[in-house]
C-alpha cells in the first residue's frame, strides 16, 4: 500500500491532537529543540568533524521516513555506517542465513558490521539522533512519538501504518524505553500503536523521564 493510499484512509486523530494539548506539545517541542541545539552546538560540530575524519562520505545521513498523515519527510542523523552500507547488507543477507533471520525479525542487526567504530559509540549513546532536533523545529517530528518508520517497513502493515500516522514520529518514544534493541519489529509496532491510543501529556512526561535513564545508561543500539 502506498503512502497516498494510506493517507486516503486517514480520517481520525487521537484525543488531544490539535487541541490545547497539541498546542502545548508543539510549543514544548520548539522551545526544547531550539534550546538543545544552541546548548549542544559545540558537541554537534565536534561529532560532525569526527565523522568526516573517520571515513569518507557525508556527515549527515538523510532517509525518507513516514510522518503524520502518512506524509514522507527526510529524517536526519549523523552517519554511523560506511557509505556502501546497503550493498554490504544485501551481500551479507544473501550468504548468512542467521543474519537474515535476525534482520527479518528485528529489521536491524545487533552487531552490524556496516557500522563504523565511531558509529557504534554514537548509537550506544544515542548521539547520532541529535540532528533530528532540526526535524522537530521543521515540524516533521516531535521530541516524543512513534518511531519514524521507513515506508517499506510499514507497507505490509496498513492498519498499523494508519494508526501510527495519526501523530508525528518522535526522537524518542515508548518502544525506545521498552527494550529498544531487544524488541522485535512487531513489538515496536504494537508499542507505537499503544502510544497513539494513550496520546497524553502524562504519557509524554513518563517517556521523557525514562529516556533520560536510557541515555545515561548508554543503552542505545
Amino acid at each position: 500500500m502506498s503512502i497516498t493510499e494510506v493517507q486516503r484512509q486517514q480520517t481520525a486523530f487521537p484525543p488531544g491532537y490539535g487541541t490545547v494539548y497539541g498546542a502545548v506539545k508543539r510549543l514544548f517541542d520548539i522551545t526544547a529543540a531550539a534550546s538543545l541545539l544552541a546548548l549542544l552546538m559545540p558537541l554537534l560540530l565536534l561529532i560532525a568533524l569526527a565523522v568526516k575524519l573517520e571515513t569518507r562520505g557525508p556527515v549527515l545521513f538523510r532517509q525518507a521516513r513516514c510522518g503524520a498523515g502518512s506524509r514522507s519527510f527526510m529524517a536526519l542523523k549523523f552517519r554511523t555506517m560506511h557509505v556502501d552500507a546497503e550493498a554490504r547488507l544485501m551481500e551479507m543477507l544473501a550468504v548468512n542465513a542467521e543474519l537474515k533471520l535476525e534482520y527479518d525479525r528485528h529489521h536491524k542487526l545487533r552487531n552490524d558490521p556496516r557500522v563504523t567504530r565511531l558509529g557504534r559509540l554514537l548509537r550506544r549513546t544515542s548521539l547520532d539522533e541529535l540532528p533530528q532536533l532540526w526535524n522537530v523545529l521543521a515540524g516533521d517530528m516531535s521530541l516524543i512519538g512513534p518511531r519514524p518508520y521507513m515506508p517499506h517497513e510499514l507497507a505490509p502493515h496498513p492498519s498499523a501504518w494508519s494508526a501510527i500516522a495519526r501523530v508525528k514520529p518522535g526522537i524518542t518514544g515508548l518502544w525506545q524505553v521498552s527494550g529498544r534493541h531487544r524488541t522485535t519489529f512487531e513489538d515496536r509496532l504494537q508499542l507505537d500503536i499503544a502510544y497513539v491510543a494513550d496520546y497524553s501529556l502524562r504519557q509524554d512526561v513518563a517517556i521523557l523521564l525514562r529516556t533520560m535513564m536510557v541515555v545515561l545508561k548508554a543503552d542505545g543500539i
